[in-house]
């Protein structure tokens, strides 16, 4: 059996160029795109699910790899990839900014733990909304909407050369300033509440100034903010659904679904 040269090209950039877009996706998705998951693994993946979804995707026009253009196509696919990567990690940083805003506020601030999907340190209650928020992001398939997005990306942004619009850069820097008010939102009334502590605290401090504020108030404003997320976690999926809902539309206008 002989396999023209056209054939060949036509199978590799098949291949190569969806697997550039769907490589970069992965490297930074929630989930599989973090420090945790080998780099093995991600690789096996995005060759796997490239493998299967080849059938269905529109074929590569230009199959002159050999060719400057080919290196711009190349670019293009990752930025793409990157995109849609990035719109779900920045879903998932929102419920580690609301926890880091709340163990600043309730005195929890000194507890933190170290990343290890970032590799960074941030504070214990940021950990738990970050495992929460994972935990629901698995169990809503949001990996499955991921996957489904980036195969129906190849019908809206066929690899046929044209660029990217500019103004999808706008779009998600857009979406990054809803890491401060998602969780604000999320915060707002464990906040409050620990505000109305705090001044009761001031009104004894000044009605009894024998009284030791900092023995007294530090362990109490921490059993109060540990109570007041345990009664205000009624509110997380509502702003968890409604946050995840927002990344699918911005997801979706970035790639023209």
């Amino acid at each position: 059996m002989e396999f023209p040269l056209s054939v060949l090209l036509q199978g590799i950039a098949d291949f190569l160029l969806p697997l550039c877009r769907i490589g970069a996706m992965f490297a930074l998705m929630t989930g599989i795109g973090a420090k945790t998951v080998p780099n093995r693994i991600k690789i096996g993946l995005a060759v796997m699910f490239t493998l299967v979804i080849m059938p269905v995707i529109p074929p590569v026009k230009d199959t002159n790899l050999m060719s400057a253009f080919t290196v711009i196509q190349v670019m293009q696919q990752l930025l793409i990839g990157t995109a849609m990567g990035f719109i779900s990690m920045i879903f998932i940083n929102t419920f580690v900014q609301a926890g880091q805003i709340l163990a600043t506020q309730t005195g929890l601030g000194f507890s933190s733990l170290v990343d290890p999907a970032s590799g960074i340190s941030i504070p214990t209650i940021g950990q738990f909304y970050l495992i929460l928020a994972t935990l629901m992001f698995w169990v809503y398939d949001g990996h499955l909407i991921m996957f489904q997005m980036i195969v129906f990306s190849f019908e809206s942004l066929p690899i046929n050369g044209e660029w990217w619009d500019v103004d999808n850069y706008l779009t998600i820097a857009e979406f990054g300033g809803w890491i401060f008010a998602t969780s604000l939102a999320i915060t707002l009334a464990p906040v409050t509440a620990m505000l109305l502590v705090n001044l009761a605290f001031g009104v004894m401090t000044r009605a009894a100034p024998q009284l030791n504020i900092f023995s007294i108030g530090f362990p109490v404003t921490m059993i109060a903010g540990l109570l007041i997320l345990w009664l205000t976690m009624n509110t997380f999926m509502f702003h968890f659904n409604l946050q995840w809902q927002h990344g699918i539309e911005v997801t979706c206008k970035l790639i023209g679904c």
